[in-house]
């Protein structure tokens, strides 16, 4: 038996972490480095991979129906837009952000 586990076992019950993120925060770095890293990592680790494969099958959309027309920065924010559709946006933002970039030809009216 390791001495983290024993310490998990000395435990109470009601106190003894549940999730990767609590436990984190009960190892004690210099007593325990390799379980801290360990947890640090399982703790930054996705519970599915439904988010990755999302993304992924979106880009093979986009490309697919865009192939070579539209240049890099154009295609990430494709599908940004795409991923992210969920998330609100007016169109007094959309003409406030636009407004702040400068012009490549200016008008003269």
């Amino acid at each position: 038996m390791t001495m983290w586990h024993r310490h998990c076992l000395n435990m109470s019950k009601d106190k003894r972490p549940r999730t990767f993120i609590e436990t984190l925060n009960n190892c004690n770095f210099p007593l325990y480095p390799s379980i801290h890293t360990f947890l640090q990592i399982g703790a930054t680790l996705p519970v599915s991979v439904a988010t990755s494969e999302r993304s992924i099958s979106c880009l093979r959309r986009l490309k697919t129906y865009l192939r070579n027309k539209t240049g890099e920065g154009r295609l990430n924010g494709l599908m940004l837009l795409n991923l992210y559709r969920d998330v609100e946006v007016t169109c007094e933002q959309v003409i406030d952000i636009m407004a702040k970039k400068p012009r490549r030809i200016d008008l003269v009216l």
